[in-house]
């Protein structure tokens, strides 16, 4: 369906005098602000998602509450909706081959299959001329065996199902390599080795029907237990030449996948003078998400356009455009570790800062872990926007940055 794309003549009411439909797979935070977004623009939305209390399906016109392979269930979005995209990479690849089959559908399924997959994805990256840290396949007794020394110590990651920080062991030695594996059931895994690291970053690139790639600035990023904690975004945050890198490497993986949609890809900073940089350079991809990214949500706040913004315009073939940055930001991720005992955290110490914006998502359990909501800072500098980041960080019981 690559070739059957919306118009720019599609917003709002159709010939038919009914609005034009853009449904979305997966009910989580990340599907309820492409709704959102979708919804200002004066389109209705679908989501299809099992769960009757799921962020996007409590704020969408339509909400299909059925599995993601079930077939009424995925007949009943393609009834409905004029294109389709997804909110996270584990939905499967067959629903959204079905899907493809009768309506535009972006990210495609193959786009999809390759990032549910570490080792597709890392053949990928390869063909994509991008570093990536040196690392072995794992799939048998005998892969396993054959580890070279050199790849310890490592990060043992399971090919599929992996996310913030779930199905990742770190391994120092070939005994500890080996225990990991079988307690990750002997699944298909990828061993990476753990290499000297500065510093985390991320670039967001929108790429349309049509080709044309619209990014956003690389944003810096630290994890705290696999899960994103913070995200720096303004200028000062990375050397020019490390972010032109980054950018240029994120559009060539887009490129090569032929991507419609948002991606976002992960790369780790090396130490400078490591020995690893002579060959593999400043930068080393980590991952790559399909979809708009947790790194990403300062957009919503800081920039003229949101990555959920330009969501909407590549899945509908409306125009792209650079999107600008008009305020230093930094994000904080509101795990459900806040509401601890119960109790409410400060919200009103915190919205009583300047420049704070204060997302929640919609969900009814806070759970350890769980990423309840976001809090985005702008300000005129960096300097500034940090300042209060610290601030709201502290009043907030979050660990500084």
């Amino acid at each position: 369906m690559s070739g059957s794309v919306l118009l720019p003549g599609a917003i709002g009411l159709n010939g038919d005098g009914q609005p034009t439909t853009l449904g979305v797979m997966g009910g989580g935070q990340l599907g309820r602000m492409f709704v959102q977004a979708a919804q200002i623009m004066g389109y209705f939305t679908v989501v299809l998602d099992p769960d009757v209390i799921s962020p996007a399906g409590l704020v969408s016109h339509h909400h299909i509450q059925t599995d993601y392979l079930d077939p009424q269930g995925l007949v009943q979005l393609m009834q409905r909706c004029a294109a389709i995209t997804t909110e996270f990479e584990n939905v499967p690849a067959g629903a959204l081959v079905t899907l493809g089959a009768a309506r535009p559908t972006a990210p495609s399924a193959d786009a999809v299959a390759i990032a549910q997959d570490r080792i597709q994805e890392k053949a990928h990256l390869a063909r994509s001329g991008v570093p990536v840290a040196p690392y072995a396949v794992i799939e048998s007794a005998a892969d396993l065996a054959a580890v070279a020394d050199d790849l310890l110590p490592g990060i043992l990651k399971t090919a599929r199902l992996g996310y913030d920080g779930k199905g990742q062991v770190r391994v120092g030695t070939r005994a500890e390599l080996a225990a990991a594996w079988k307690a990750l059931k002997g699944v298909p895994c990828v061993l990476e080795k753990m290499l000297p690291l500065a510093a985390e970053c991320s670039v967001i690139v929108a790429r349309g029907w049509n080709g044309e790639c619209v990014h956003f600035a690389p944003q810096r990023n630290l994890h705290r237990q696999g899960i994103l904690a913070v995200t720096q975004a303004y200028e000062e945050n990375m050397p020019l030449a490390l972010s032109q890198q980054a950018v240029e490497a994120a559009k060539n993986i887009a490129n090569e996948l032929h991507y419609v949609g948002v991606l976002c890809v992960e790369f780790f900073v090396l130490t400078e003078g490591s020995p690893e940089r002579a060959s593999l350079g400043a930068l080393v991809v980590n991952e790559m998400a399909p979809r708009p990214h947790n790194s990403g949500h300062y957009t919503l706040d800081a920039c003229d356009l949101s990555q959920f913004d330009l969501q909407v315009r590549t899945l509908a073939g409306l125009p792209l455009v650079q999107p600008r940055q008009h305020s230093a930001a930094v994000m904080l991720n509101l795990l459900g570790d806040l509401w601890v005992n119960g109790v409410t955290p400060r919200w009103n110490a915190v919205l009583a800062l300047p420049g704070v914006h204060l997302h929640l998502y919609g969900k009814l359990q806070a759970n350890k872990g769980r990423k309840m909501g976001h809090l985005t800072v702008t300000a005129a500098s960096a300097a500034q926007a940090n300042a209060t980041a610290l601030q709201a960080a502290s009043l907030l019981g979050v660990e500084a940055f």
